[in-house]
């Protein structure tokens, strides 16, 4: 029975004998990197991409596992910035997705600058549904594929002091289940990763380091949130939640009132709430 990569190393060794390939989106740092690195020790030539240029320092870093690493520094939540990453691809298949990047914003909305709100949605939710329709596209034709979408246990639950993010992230939650369902047949998988607070650089850039949940010390791994959610799409799983706490307070959103949840959101993620820690 094949297992792990066997059946895109038999694809592409057909198509050329080059090994799978892999495009990891938001790999710069965090899980996105992470990410990467499962795909690297697993045997896939990597095509990551970020909108900073610390991407070439993690292409650098993953090219010791062994593996063709390309990277490529390119607005996501652009058309052109997506549009330049799957011209990168040029002739080869694209045996894995992991469309990872993502941008969060603390505060309240009503005190958000619009341009700032419009680029997590435009990051989380635009760039991220274009790429995935682009190559899945290209997958679906070939009959063969793997989707990763790191969705959210943020999508389970109102954010207070997070709205915009936590709403992209309902949506990719749900995205990702319909395209599941619209692709059972085909030979694609698609799956969906829902980690909870991660130790990333996400509190600092979504300015959250003043509140609770920015301040807590009990964040997850992103080494290990990767792996989980890496193994999840080697198995076509169609989602998981990553850590044991997270899928007690996933299967305890579902049953909350949301005017409760939202209570709940405020208290970790209101400006300030970390005060005293």
């Amino acid at each position: 029975m094949a297992t792990d990569t066997d059946q895109d190393l038999a694809s592409n060794q057909a198509a050329g004998g080059r090994r799978p390939l892999a495009i990891v989106t938001g790999a710069s740092s965090g899980i996105g990197f992470e990410l990467a690195r499962c795909c690297a020790r697993k045997g896939y030539d990597l095509l990551i991409a970020a909108d900073e240029p610390e991407i070439e320092t993690a292409a650098a870093a993953l090219r010791g596992e062994g593996v063709e690493v390309r990277s490529v520094q390119a607005d996501l939540s652009t058309v052109e910035g997506v549009d330049r990453l799957y011209a990168a691809i040029e002739r080869r298949h694209v045996d894995a997705l992991l469309a990872n990047a993502g941008r969060g914003l603390g505060h309240g909305f009503l005190d958000q600058d619009f341009a700032e709100a419009r680029l997590v949605v435009d990051t989380n939710i635009t760039g991220t549904i274009y790429l995935i329709q682009k190559v899945g596209r290209d997958m679906r034709s070939r009959g063969q594929g793997r989707i990763l979408i790191t969705g959210s246990i943020a999508g389970f639950m109102p954010g207070s002091f997070q709205a915009v993010y936590n709403g992209t992230k309902a949506f990719l939650d749900s995205f990702s289940f319909a395209l599941r369902n619209e692709l059972k047949d085909s030979g694609v998988t698609v799956s969906c990763l829902m980690p909870g607070p991660t130790d990333t650089e996400f509190f600092k850039r979504a300015d959250m380091l003043d509140t609770q949940v920015g301040q807590d010390d009990s964040k997850a791994d992103p080494a290990e949130v990767a792996r989980i959610g890496f193994e999840a799409m080697m198995h076509g799983e169609g989602d998981v939640v990553a850590g044991w706490k997270n899928k007690m307070q996933a299967a305890l959103a579902n049953v909350t009132p949301s005017s409760v949840l939202a209570e709940q959101h405020r208290k970790m993620a209101a400006p300030g709430s970390g005060d005293g820690r």
